[in-house]
């Protein structure tokens, strides 16, 4: 499908089904999701590529004398959230790559070097794989109602004290 009919049905969609805000999303160099969001009146500008923001608030992007950069989104990641927030405002969001002012690709950018990384294998007749890996936190409870405090302070492969999450491990083996 070409960009304007897909840009087109995006804006479609978004009248149709009262789209209030769209988030448009990227990532920083380790992989943190970050995000710009629009109002309403700035749907077809974000879709057209010419949403900037300050790249040298990001860490490990640009220095402050580079800072502008724009978020180029790839359409066909458009989706409405499915949950709604204050107000039962709606909310979509796009993935986007990075791009510097002068429209080429942002080389700190993980979806590019993603992209280059699977054209370089390809051009070496390998098919390169990648996929999202689900992380998640465990919360405290206090006086059985939760919390926003982590459950420890542990990291990959760390021993108790640090990692308390042992026990809710045992737990799901057990179930």
């Amino acid at each position: 499908m070409a960009r304007d009919d897909r840009k087109a049905k995006i804006l479609e969609r978004v009248e149709r089904e009262k789209v209030k805000f769209m988030r448009l999303q990227f990532t920083d160099i380790l992989g943190a999701t970050k995000n710009v969001e629009v109002p309403d009146r700035q749907f077809e500008e974000a879709l057209n590529g010419r949403i900037m923001f300050d790249g040298s608030s990001i860490e490990g992007f640009v220095r402050t004398e580079e800072s502008d950069m724009y978020l180029k989104p790839d359409l066909g990641t458009f989706q409405v959230l499915p949950w709604t927030y204050a107000g039962s405002e709606r909310v979509g969001r796009v993935i986007c790559d990075i791009a510097n002012p002068d429209g080429t690709p942002f080389a700190g950018c993980p979806r590019s070097t993603l992209k280059r990384a699977i054209e370089l294998a390809a051009s070496r007749g390998f098919a390169m794989r990648a996929g999202a890996e689900a992380e998640f936190c465990l919360f405290q409870r206090r006086d059985g109602q939760p919390t926003t405090e982590t459950h420890d302070s542990g990291g990959y492969f760390d021993l108790t004290p640090v990692d308390l999450g042992e026990d809710v491990r045992r737990e799901v083996v057990r179930s």
